[in-house]
């Protein structure tokens, strides 16, 4: 039985319909909770999110690419992709770019920090890859739903303190998610066994740490440029290829 582009998008379309409603619920509490209500709620998500992050970043030690330990390469790809992030100025343009969109919807909060750090919390990590690639091939939705679920929940208490920007991120769940649902067949030939291919192991541990990075900054613990780490999640396949060549 062949599959409908509607079967093949169900997960996907479902987890951008839980983020929008969390995103849509936050906004409607933000101002309205007390702010100790309001912060024990991103603490809440900037502890799950160091969580998170860890147990993704530990399939660094997996990732080995010919000789080179998958700890290595994960911190080669995240300098050269800080290093080119910061060179390209992303963080900034990014910064730029959300101040623009604020104004045009009027929102609040700090727009580019609450759609970067929805968007990889939501994007990055194995449920992504998987739920998607299953959804695709399959039309089995299920570790899509889970992590609906999941995101819907984040969605409100970073919404409630960062505000639209939050809400955006639904792009990039559609984007992404559609994107490698769509591509599933393809995907499948290329990376037969995705959950143990060291290309998207090393990519998972990378996201891991830029996932520990948007932990530390809901925390306040400090700032971490996560926007300027974002071209190591495409550098990570290339770093990897080079790496295997050295057998």
């Amino acid at each position: 039985m062949e599959l409908t582009l509607l079967d093949k998008l169900s997960g996907t379309l479902a987890n951008a319909a839980t983020v929008a409603l969390g995103s849509a619920l936050g906004l409607a509490l933000k101002g309205r909770l007390p702010e100790r209500m309001a912060r024990i709620m991103v603490q809440g998500v900037g502890l799950t999110s160091l969580f998170i992050g860890f147990s993704m970043a530990q399939a660094l030690g997996k990732a080995r690419g010919g000789a080179v330990d998958g700890v290595v390469l994960g911190l080669l790809t995240l300098v050269l992709g800080g290093l080119l992030g910061e060179a390209l100025r992303l963080e900034e343009g990014l910064e730029g770019l959300g101040e623009r969109v604020k104004r045009a919807v009027r929102g609040g909060g700090s727009f580019t920090e609450g759609f970067v750090a929805a968007s990889l919390l939501f994007c990055v990590g194995p449920m992504t890859l998987l739920g998607s690639i299953q959804n695709g091939l399959t039309g089995d939705a299920s570790l899509l739903l889970l992590k609906a679920t999941l995101d819907g929940m984040s969605a409100i208490a970073l919404a409630s303190t960062f505000g639209v920007g939050v809400g955006f991120s639904v792009l990039v769940v559609l984007l992404y998610q559609g994107g490698v649902a769509l591509l599933a067949g393809t995907l499948a030939q290329a990376l037969p066994d995705p959950a143990a291919d060291p290309r998207v192991l090393l990519v998972t541990g990378v996201g891991g740490l830029m996932v520990l990075g948007v932990g530390v900054n809901l925390l306040g613990l400090t700032r971490v440029r996560v926007g300027s780490f974002l071209p190591a999640l495409l550098l990570a396949p290339l770093v990897w290829a080079l790496a295997d060549r050295l057998r």
